[in-house]
């Protein structure tokens, strides 16, 4: 989903037109506290990727603050930021992309240039996802799972593992079956490559 943040209405319509004829979804927004608003009843990230094309200036608030927001909230890697300004403002370039901002373009831009980086910026939010996703199932771990894990990751076999943690080669293979099913894999080889 590719979101819209820009006072001029002309500019959304357009931008919309650009990325849908690229077939990604698209919601505008003709301000930062508008955005906010809908952000906040977000339940959950499109698996498809997030990205926030964001004009710096809009009244009440600038870009600049919206995306020191969400930068607060940690979602720039979940949600990269892309900004738009009529002002070529070097500095501000410079000092946002330091920060986190994943592009910084000048109006007027190429449309094919901008709709390639809007692309670059949702396969790095999906990345993003499936990475957040692997912590999340690798925090369900128990203590011992985890130690289990890593001798596992090490390559070794369950009597080895049994003997390195003082346990039956049984309750190996219990925590075994537990780290695959948790962390949805069938084989040790298929858990080293989700989590090199």
């Amino acid at each position: 989903m590719l979101h819209i943040v820009d006072d001029e209405e002309v500019i959304r319509d357009s931008l919309e037109w650009l990325a849908q004829s690229r077939a990604i979804s698209v919601a505008t927004y003709d301000s930062g506290a508008a955005f906010l608003a809908v952000l906040d009843k977000f339940s959950s990230f499109d698996p498809q990727g997030e990205c926030v094309l964001l004009d710096v200036r809009m009244p009440d608030m600038s870009g600049a603050a919206l995306f020191d927001l969400l930068t607060t909230r940690g979602l720039t890697q979940r949600m990269p930021v892309i900004f738009l300004t009529g002002h070529g403002d070097v500095p501000m370039a410079v000092d946002t992309l330091k920060r986190g901002a994943f592009d910084f373009f000048e109006k007027p831009f190429n449309d094919n240039n901008l709709m390639d980086r809007i692309e670059e910026a949702l396969a790095a939010s999906r990345e993003a996802g499936a990475i957040a996703k692997v912590h999340d199932r690798l925090a369900t771990l128990s203590a011992r799972e985890r130690e289990v894990l890593d001798l596992i990751l090490a390559g070794k076999m369950n009597k080895v593992i049994a003997d390195e943690l003082g346990i039956s080669m049984r309750t190996v293979e219990v925590h075994r079956a537990h780290i695959f099913d948790k962390m949805n894999v069938k084989t040790a080889v298929e858990l080293a490559r989700l989590l090199k």
